[in-house]
C-alpha cells in the first residue's frame, strides 16, 4: 500500500503560540521534534497492519523543511522545500492509496481552534466549500477527490476532526489535544499523543484494507469556494485570476466554481499567492 502524508504543525500536541512552530524561536526545536515523532507515530501505526507500506511525506508547514528526513520511520520519501504547484498536496498521484492529514489545525473561522487559520491569515476570514465550512482539510480534500485517493486519517485537536467529517464522514481522527481558545489548549502528553496516533493510523489502515469499496470524498461536482477576504481590496485583486467572480451582495466575498477538482484548487492556491503580500 502506498500512502500520501501531509504533515503541518499547528495541530502537534502541546503546540499554542506561533513562535513554538516558527524556526528562529527558542522553542521551535523542541516542538520540531514532537511533531517528528507523531508523523513517525502515524507511520509506524500504519505499518502495524498489512504492512510494511511505502510512504511519501510532503513538509507541509511555514517553509515547509521541518522534519528530519534520516529520522523519518518506514523510509519514507521526503518532499520538502516551498513553491510546490499542489503545495500541501503535492507528490500525490492516483498511484496512492490513501491520504493521512497530521497535525492539522481548525480554520479562520472555526472556533476555539488552537492557531486555527486557512492558509493565508492575513488574507483569508474564511472559506466555503459547497455551503460548508472548510479548513485546509477539506480545500485539500479537493485535489484527493481529483486522484481519488482517499482521507483516512486526520490527526490534531478537535475542531480539525470536526472540519473534515463532512466531507470524508469515514476518516478516523486521533485527537491529541481539546482547543480551550486559539492560543490555548489542553493536550495530551506527548508519549499519549504518538501512541493515541499509532493506534489510530492502525485503525485506518485496517479499515480501508478490510473495505471492499474505497471510500470517496462528500464533494459534490461541480465544485464551488466562497472565500471571504479581509478586506475589499483583496477581493477585488482575486477577481484579477480567470473563473473568480465577486458576490453580488458583499464586497469582501468571490466566488470559484469548476467541475475539475485539482483545477479548482490550483486556483485558489493562486488566489492565496497573489493576495499574500498586500494581505501582510
Amino acid at each position: 500500500m502506498k500512502i500520501f502524508i501531509s504533515s503541518d504543525m499547528e495541530g502537534t500536541a502541546g503546540v499554542v503560540d506561533w513562535d513554538q512552530c516558527r524556526p528562529g524561536h527558542q522553542d521551535y526545536e523542541h516542538y520540531r521534534e514532537l511533531l517528528q515523532n507523531e508523523v513517525n507515530a502515524a507511520i509506524d501505526g500504519a505499518n502495524l497492519f498489512g504492512g510494511p507500506h511505502e510512504f511519501l511525506v510532503n513538509d507541509s508547514h511555514g517553509k515547509m523543511a521541518n522534519l528530519r528526513p534520516e529520522r523519518l520511520s518506514g523510509e519514507a520519501a521526503y518532499l520538502s522545500g516551498r513553491h510546490k504547484p499542489l503545495y500541501m498536496m503535492q507528490g500525490l498521484d492516483e498511484t496512492f492509496d490513501a491520504i493521512f492529514f497530521v497535525s492539522y489545525h481548525g480554520s479562520a473561522s472555526a472556533g476555539p481552534a488552537t492557531l486555527s487559520h486557512t492558509y493565508n491569515p492575513a488574507a483569508i476570514a474564511e472559506v466555503k466549500l459547497n455551503g460548508t465550512i472548510a479548513g485546509e482539510s477539506g480545500i485539500n480534500s479537493l485535489v484527493a477527490l481529483g486522484y481519488a485517493v482517499p482521507v483516512v486519517l486526520i490527526t490534531g485537536d478537535q475542531t480539525s476532526a470536526t472540519e473534515l467529517r463532512p466531507f470524508w464522514p469515514d476518516a478516523h481522527a486521533a485527537v491529541v489535544k481539546q482547543s480551550v481558545s486559539r492560543f490555548a489548549a489542553e493536550s495530551l502528553h506527548p508519549r499519549r499523543a504518538v501512541q493515541l496516533i499509532a493506534q489510530t493510523a492502525r485503525q485506518a489502515i485496517r479499515a480501508l484494507l478490510e473495505s471492499t469499496t474505497a471510500p470517496r470524498a462528500h464533494i459534490e461536482l461541480p465544485a464551488a469556494l466562497a472565500i471571504r477576504l479581509r478586506n475589499p481590496d483583496l477581493a477585488e485583486m482575486a477577481t484579477w485570476l480567470e473563473r473568480v467572480e465577486p458576490d453580488k451582495n458583499e464586497s469582501t466575498v468571490v466566488h470559484l466554481v469548476d467541475d475539475d477538482p485539482i483545477r479548482l484548487y490550483r486556483t485558489f492556491i493562486t488566489l492565496v499567492t497573489l493576495t499574500r503580500g498586500i494581505g501582510e
